[in-house]
């Protein structure tokens, strides 16, 4: 128990005190990720229009740029539901629901238009003592992010935050601790918990910090739970939860602005994916947020259970938006890869 509590207090206390120097995502190199990790055949479907049958590109402030449908050889590349975009775009790591890191590098056009996927890698996420999570029960992997002392991985069933090393070089680099968590986080229930994780960027307000929310909560008339996680502790937010929509996965814009994924699938409604843009200045505690929808679309999109996504700029200086959604391992389902250019 001891040297539990000191591995919580080491993750926690590592977030805020290593130098502003060390690698960023913008810093990282495809290269680099998964070296000694299990190669996956697969190919690709390109995807020309967002809504189907109509040639329109823009959507609100948004450009697509183009899709592509991921078909992989391996059953363990499925269900992606946290990601990173890596080298301006090049490469990524994407993070499973069940325990598993995979990455990935991206051919693409001249405006970030995704044009293939290869070189895809996958390797299970190991606990401190080198066994895989699937061995303890804490593999349902939902989000990452990356901060200046490494990876946090949220794992929805145990209500976790757990701290890797960056970059993960082998694909075989332990867990370094897990980050502290109050009681109230950690009695999420576990079909509604956290599901989200963003460290804030450089310059923002809230740089040094995490922020956290969960996927779902009692009804539409409950808010999201939200965190903010800082050398403090926890403070606490909320979002509001309109028409069914569960919160999936959270992105900071560079300017500290927040963008919120949200997913519907019911008989209801059917399959929908929004996207809820959140000014900066509004993230505080004690907030209850509305924000402006960017994104939304239904079935008559190419869409599928979307749960991941990942904001990278360009060497010009555009920003970029990608989507990714999470097949579950089924046949009935597509992992789709899509991209967008942020119009302001």
């Amino acid at each position: 128990m001891r040297l539990r509590l000191l591995c919580f207090s080491i993750a926690f206390v590592a977030l805020f005190s290593l130098s502003p120097h060390a690698v960023s995502v913008a810093d990282a190199q495809v290269q680099e990720i998964l070296k000694d990790a299990k190669s996956v055949a697969a190919r690709t479907r390109p995807i020309e229009t967002f809504q189907i049958g109509h040639p329109e590109t823009v959507f609100g402030d948004l450009t697509f740029l183009g899709g592509l449908e991921l078909l992989a050889s391996d059953r363990k590349v499925g269900g992606l539901s946290g990601l990173l975009s890596l080298d301006e775009g090049q490469g990524f790591l994407a993070v499973t629901d069940n325990g598993h890191w995979v990455s990935g590098e991206v051919d693409q056009a001249a405006d970030g238009a995704p044009l293939d996927i290869r070189n895809i890698r996958f390797a299970p996420l190991l606990g401190a003592d080198g066994k895989t999570l699937q061995a303890r029960w804490g593999h349902d992997t939902e989000a990452l992010t990356l901060a200046s002392s490494g990876l946090y991985v949220t794992a929805e069933f145990k209500n976790a935050i757990y701290h890797y090393p960056w970059p993960l070089t082998t694909g075989k680099e332990h867990m370094l601790g897990q980050v502290s968590l109050p009681a109230d986080v950690r009695s999420l229930p576990r079909n509604a918990g956290l599901e989200s994780l963003e460290a804030a960027p450089e310059g923002s307000a809230l740089h040094g910090k995490m922020i956290a929310v969960a996927e779902s909560s009692r009804s539409d008339a409950h808010d999201f739970s939200a965190f903010i996680i800082g050398p403090d502790g926890f403070e606490r937010f909320s979002i509001k939860r309109r028409n069914r929509f569960d919160a999936t996965d959270a992105a900071f814009l560079p300017n500290g602005d927040l963008i919120l994924m949200e997913r519907r699938f019911n008989l209801r409604d059917l399959i929908g994916l929004r996207l809820r843009r959140f000014d900066a200045a509004s993230i505080i505690p004690g907030a209850v947020l509305e924000g402006d929808v960017m994104l939304e679309a239904d079935f008559n999109y190419q869409i599928d259970n979307m749960e991941a996504l990942a904001v990278h700029q360009t060497g010009q200086g555009e920003t970029i938006l990608t989507l990714l959604s999470d097949n579950n391992r089924s046949m009935l389902q597509r992992t789709v890869f899509l991209r967008f250019r942020l119009n302001d």
